[in-house]
């Protein structure tokens, strides 16, 4: 399991190399994936900002997230994550963006969407990508392994220099 700071590193580095900028929108996080981006000097070149958005109001009212999306759907949604992603990059300066919504636990979740599920959403030139993955553990755990697919995610989805 790679450490998010080596994940940050590398991301950081291929950022840099194209001249790009990037943006998180988060819920279940809450910020985990900005705060592992800026523990790095020299961030600021190339991370732009982060959405924390926690409540459905905060998706649509920042995001552009449409509330029909979310009431038919729920908030842990692939076409959610798809539009917050969608959303940070229509609503920053940036040519990459990661999206997250799950339930961290303990409470919140449902036979349909339990304690562990996430689903992500990934913004780049070439088109909006998303990917649902079941965390096992406490809160911490899956917040924390939620970080470092995100990251991973984004190094993933960069197209080649």
């Amino acid at each position: 399991m790679e450490h998010p700071a080596d994940l940050v590193t590398a991301l950081a580095r291929e950022l840099k190399a194209r001249g790009w900028m990037m943006a998180t929108a988060e819920s279940c996080t809450g910020g985990l994936i900005a705060g592992a981006c800026t523990e790095v000097s020299g961030s600021s070149d190339w991370f732009e900002r982060g959405f924390v958005t926690y409540s459905n109001a905060a998706k649509h009212e920042l995001l552009g997230v449409p509330t029909a999306l979310i009431e038919a759907h729920g908030a842990v949604s692939e076409p959610v994550a798809r539009a917050m992603a969608a959303g940070a990059l229509a609503h920053a300066p940036v040519q990459l963006a990661v999206a997250v919504t799950g339930v961290a636990g303990p409470t919140g979740g449902s036979a349909d969407k339990p304690v562990g599920t996430v689903w992500f959403g990934w913004a780049t030139p070439n088109g909006v990508f998303s990917e649902h993955q079941r965390f096992d553990g406490d809160r911490a755990a899956v917040r924390q392994a939620t970080v470092r697919h995100a990251l991973a995610g984004l190094l993933q989805r960069l197209p080649a220099t």
